[in-house]
């Protein structure tokens, strides 16, 4: 009975970190997708995937954020909870293809 409760417990928590997890993919120095939504008053994992060959930064000044990923790499970023809103981000070493924006709701 012990382990049926200690697995229930494991699955509830693999259940909620998939639900609150987001992907971002840096390619061609453009974030992809462009608008990322996500459930507000919650915190996200927000995993970035920068396919470029050069590194990028995913910087917000909204979200209080900014963290380089080198050429090829993968970085988690957690977010949130957030209220409701649009929030911008980019890329700082390609600012003006790579944008986008976090949309809470």
């Amino acid at each position: 009975m012990k382990t049926l409760i200690i697995l229930l417990s494991l699955y509830s928590l693999t259940a909620y970190a998939v639900d609150n997890e987001a992907m971002l993919i840096i390619r061609d120095h453009r974030f992809e997708p462009e608008e990322v939504r996500i459930p507000a008053g919650k915190k996200v994992r927000l995993m970035v995937h920068n396919q470029d060959n050069t590194p990028e930064e995913f910087e917000s000044y909204e979200l209080n954020r900014e963290k380089v990923a080198a050429a090829g790499a993968k970085v988690t970023i957690y977010i949130g909870p957030l209220s409701p809103g649009r929030y911008p981000f980019f890329g700082e070493f390609h600012e003006k293809t790579a944008r986008g924006t976090i949309v809470a709701e």
